[in-house]
């Protein structure tokens, strides 16, 4: 059976409810932001590129590790703090990385990806590489100087980057409202960047088929381009709480949601779960067995 995309991302989210399972046992070795609710952004998105192309991410980068071809056991070894990891048991869950697979970096500073993927874009096109790079986002980052210093380059200099907005209405607790006085996808195009926004961030099918578009033609070189997604975040900023802790109009909001979730109505797929369900266990099994870092691998990787 050809697994569609939204089963793609049912195996994300089973990865992270086991992540949120077994969190409080200590085997973790670092704070955890999960993805759940907004991993078929990353999916969507992931599956209109290239091998070849470059994505950079957020601390609450799981799912765009595993939708770009990251390897499970490696992000599951350096959530245990284990040297095989990703990072050798130093990076932990919020700078993951796999440029073997086109995962430039996640970061734990707000923003501070945003200018590493104009950085690239433009490398990109003075090489001419015919490559894309994409840049993942919550919506808060546009609150960064940083942010704006970034599209104005991007914009100047036509660089081939998508902007990936995902606005999942929160900065922790503070409601988007809140912190910002403008509109993103209107204020991307003050800088004449094409911008829309998307209220399907849900289901990963719809979200692939806007990335395509925007893609395409960023390759057939049309510049920079920006897309906003509505998401929602089921866990709270960090760790494996739910967010319903903030209280009955939060409560509506993930009951609206859940409505819109395709996840929740998958089926069919009972074969494929018991194989994700397998590869988690040996992902887990790859972590535990694994050694941790040395006292000699405190020397290593420093600049």
């Amino acid at each position: 059976m050809v697994m569609n995309l939204n089963f793609n991302s049912l195996r994300i989210r089973m990865i992270e409810n086991y992540i949120a399972q077994i969190y409080s046992s200590d085997k973790i070795q670092s704070p955890v932001h999960l993805s759940n609710g907004q991993e078929a952004i990353s999916v969507g998105v992931c599956a209109a590129l290239e091998r070849a192309d470059l994505v950079f991410g957020t601390y609450r980068g799981h799912a765009l590790y595993l939708a770009k071809g990251g390897s499970l056991k490696r992000m599951m070894a350096e959530l245990y703090g284990k040297r095989t990891g990703c990072g050798g048991g130093k990076s932990g869950s919020m700078h993951l990385s796999a440029k073997e697979m086109g995962v430039m970096g996640v970061s734990a500073i707000v923003g501070s990806t945003i200018p590493h993927a104009v950085g690239a874009a433009y490398a990109a096109k003075l090489k001419k590489l015919n490559q894309v790079v994409v840049c993942f986002f919550g919506e808060g980052s546009t609150n960064e100087g940083v942010y704006h210093e970034s599209l104005n380059f991007a914009a100047m200099h036509q660089v081939p980057l998508l902007l990936i907005c995902e606005n999942n209405g929160l900065a922790i607790f503070t409601k988007e409202r809140d912190t910002n006085s403008y509109q993103v996808v209107e204020h991307a195009g003050a800088y004449g960047i094409p911008a829309q926004h998307c209220s399907f961030g849900a289901d990963a099918e719809q979200v692939s088929v806007i990335a395509k578009e925007n893609i395409a033609a960023i390759r057939a070189g049309s510049g920079p381009r920006l897309i906003e997604f509505k998401t929602f975040r089921y866990k709270q900023h960090v760790g494996p709480g739910d967010h319903l802790y903030l209280g009955e109009a939060a409560k509506e909001e993930y009951n609206e949601w859940i409505s819109q979730d395709p996840l929740m109505s998958i089926s069919g797929f009972e074969d494929e779960v018991l194989k994700i369900e397998l590869e988690i266990q040996k992902a887990v099994e790859f972590a535990e067995e694994s050694d941790f870092p040395s006292v000699e691998d405190l020397y290593t990787d420093v600049y």
